[in-house]
């Protein structure tokens, strides 16, 4: 685009042509005030506050809807310019109540902060004030409407950003009221994001209502612990308890946004039941102790039992959002007393695919990449309910490129698909074969002979050679695989058949994780067939294997295989017939109080330093923002006393950082280079009660999400889309 150059405030600056006034200063950190303007947002230009003096214009003009043109010159600060500005905040306090002393945006809200500067000492209206019924918007969003300014920043967010119309304008001038479309609370997985993008107190977070004043708060870095993205987050924290979880900005990962699961999770570390001592079962009553004894019991019971199988019937099972830290330590710990029965991956079906693939899970492109796709194939993938954030990136690409989908179920989507197939889940694989087809049939040279030899006896029909033109097509174009594809019995074929589509349209190709740090888990060496970083290790049992065969003793971390595993009812089962059980957990409540015969209690995320690895490969530590409650520790902390009592070596870390220092020298050592699937075997027909399943949902994922309870008030806690009686059959 061309350049023009243009004069603000005395400062010559040079922009593009078709910015708006606003935008260019933003750049030059010359301030505009505005209420209605974000830069994630179309313009509306409704609020007025930003009115700028330009040139020789006779009247003030607003800078969010002026594009900048050569030779501009523009004033903010002029009589003109103060004017106006002035003008429209008498406006709009004529009817804004004065609840700052009990409005909890009071501190932090632009309008307070704007009146300051731009209003006046006493006002001239002497007439009663509007006043607005409030809007019942569910358990997550609380409304006080008779504040609202009308920027129409929340409903320009559902229409634009989310792609669901939730929220509307009704009425003109002050009969202008904003709510609902229909009388029923907002649903979308990201609705929360309007409180932050609300610039007055009508949107608050219902959760933390009255529970502090702005100015009270201490602000500390952290990373989300529920989606595969690692959205970046601020935990805002008084006197040792947090109040409430807001989006701290990364265009990498999650531009401004926050999943209302990230964002509202944090009432589990609370409100939820808590375990505050380490407990011990004797005769079937819980009783307290101290963690000196409980550390020892635990390391006798590991040992008997563990030497008395030769480490075959003991096995640790990882939950999906344990630190890298914890992860790493807990299999060189099982290591080092001769058990390589570990594992995260509660619902995967298919391992066939142990040692190939990458060192890490996920894929090899940036996640802000997927906003610039021409063309995206889903398979399996349901981003709404597993990964909201990647759905509204998906949603950005669709305003120019393509989205497909290969799915057998009915997804909700917020954005256009251009082509879509719906396969029995038996079928799934057979069905991105005809794909792959597709694609040889326009590229014949790159797939091997014996990929061809696979791929015989399988037809494309019309829809399978859009869906490979449009991938060869797209300048950009990738290749997306959801959850259910790791579930599915077919996985590792699914795998290859997406490598080699990839290969032969020249898309990228990945696949959504469960939870926030399945990279890091396997990174780690939390897997039965290799150790941290790739490394070789005797192949022990699988999560399917320890949890279907039953073993006589288990260890848990901050996990719950009765709810998480797809065989909930083996792992019930099991769980309750072994030897010991010990559980490392933060929480006292559950069906593992039942099962378990130990349980240690251990930091939740925001209560602990650690490192998470997204989806994409990125390292992000954090440090712990408030102290976990009661005895609870750190899990890395009590992983190392645990080791250094079962007499393994190299356990004699200070902190959280010299461990994931050793890991990621471990790590760079060997690089990332993913190993080439070979041509798998011809598909096995498997019955499609193997297949269908009840989904956890986007509310249930793990024990801390399970727990938050404004979370567990909404409609999409009680049922997931992806259900057995919607899978098509």
């Amino acid at each position: 685009m061309g350049k023009v150059h243009i004069e603000i405030d005395g400062q010559q600056l040079e922009a593009e042509v078709g910015s708006m006034i606003i935008e260019v200063a933003d750049k030059a950190d010359i301030y505009i005030p505005r209420f209605c303007y974000h830069k994630k947002l179309s313009v509306a230009a409704n609020c007025r506050m930003c009115m700028v003096d330009v040139g020789n214009l006779p009247k003030a003009v607003p800078a969010c809807a002026t594009p900048v043109a050569e030779g501009m010159v523009i004033n903010t600060k002029s009589d003109k310019a103060v004017e106006a500005q002035k003008s429209v905040m008498e406006f709009l306090l004529i009817n804004h109540p004065l609840d700052c002393p009990v409005c909890d945006q009071g501190g932090e809200c632009e309008l307070q902060d704007l009146s300051v500067g731009y209003g006046n000492d006493v006002s001239r209206y002497t007439e009663g004030k509007r006043v607005v019924k409030d809007k019942n918007l569910g358990p997550l969003i609380a409304t006080d409407m008779t504040r609202c300014i009308h920027c129409t920043r929340c409903v320009r967010f559902g229409q634009e950003v989310v792609g669901i119309r939730e929220m509307g304008a009704t009425g003109r001038g002050e009969h202008m009221e904003i709510g609902t479309y229909i009388e029923s609370a907002v649903e979308s997985e990201v609705s929360a994001n309007i409180i932050d993008l609300c610039p007055v107190g009508a949107l608050t977070a219902k959760p933390s209502r009255f529970k502090a004043r702005a100015w009270e708060l201490r602000q500390s870095s952290s990373v989300a612990a529920h989606d595969c993205l690692g959205s970046n987050v601020y935990v805002h924290h008084r006197r040792g308890e947090i109040i409430r979880v807001v989006p701290r900005e990364n265009e990498a990962i999650n531009e401004v946004w926050l999943s209302d699961r990230d964002r509202f999770s944090y009432e589990a570390l609370t409100e939820g039941q808590r375990l505050l001592k380490p407990r011990i079962k004797k005769d079937g009553e819980w009783q307290e102790t101290d963690w000196q004894s409980a550390l020892e019991l635990v390391a006798k019971e590991m040992k008997r039992i563990v030497g008395g199988s030769e480490g075959n019937d003991f096995g640790v099972l990882v939950g999906n959002n344990v630190t890298t830290e914890e992860s790493y330590l807990a299999q060189k710990m099982l290591r080092g007393i001769g058990c390589n029965n570990i594992d995260f991956r509660l619902r995967r079906r298919d391992y066939s695919g142990d040692g190939r693939g990458s060192v890490r899970s996920g894929f090899n492109f940036p996640m802000s990449q997927l906003d610039t796709m021409d063309a995206t194939l889903l398979i399996g993938a349901d981003l709404r309910h597993e990964q909201p954030l990647a759905a509204l990136r998906v949603r950005k690409s669709t305003g120019f490129g393509k989205a497909m989908a290969i799915n057998p179920f009915d997804g909700e989507y917020n954005f256009r698909l251009t082509q879509e197939l719906q396969p029995k889940p038996n079928k799934l694989a057979h069905e991105f074969a005809r794909v792959l087809v597709a694609a040889d049939q326009l590229r014949p040279d790159v797939l091997s002979a014996e990929a061809k030899e696979w791929l015989s006896g399988i037809e494309a029909n019309e829809v399978h050679q859009q869906m490979a033109q449009n991938l060869i097509d797209g300048d950009s174009s990738c290749i997306l695989m959801g959850v259910y594809v790791q579930e599915h019995p077919h996985a590792e074929v699914i795998n290859w058949l997406a490598e080699s589509v990839s290969a032969v349209t020249g898309s990228e190709w990945g696949y959504m994780t469960q939870g926030c740090n399945a990279a890091g888990n396997k990174i780690a060496g939390s897997v039965p067939c290799q150790s941290a970083a790739g490394g070789k290790s005797q192949s022990g049992k699988n999560a399917r294997e320890m949890i279907t065969q039953g073993m006589k003793g288990y260890m848990l971390i901050n996990c719950e295989p009765d709810v998480e595993s797809i065989w909930a009812e083996a792992a019930l089962k099991n769980l309750t017939s072994a030897d010991c059980v010990i559980a490392l957990t933060p929480f006292s409540d559950g069906r593992v109080a039942d099962y378990a015969d130990v349980m240690l209690p251990i930091a939740g995320c925001y209560e602990t330093s650690g490192t998470y690895v997204n989806v994409e490969g990125k390292w992000q530590s954090f440090s712990a923002a408030v102290a976990a409650k009661g005895e609870a520790r750190p899990g890395w902390k009590v992983l190392r006393v645990l080791a250094n009592l079962l007499e393994v070596n190299g356990f004699d870390y200070e902190s959280s950082q010299q461990v994931i220092e050793e890991l990621r020298e471990k790590f760079e050592a060997v690089g990332d280079a993913r190993i080439a699937r070979k041509v798998p075997p011809p598909l096995e027909e498997v019955e499609e009660s193997q297949v269908t399943r009840e989904s956890l949902g986007l509310y249930r994922v793990d024990p801390m999400v399970r727990r938050a309870i404004a979370l567990q008030k909404t409609p999409k806690a009680s049922t997931h889309p992806i259900s057995i009686s919607r899978v098509k059959t």
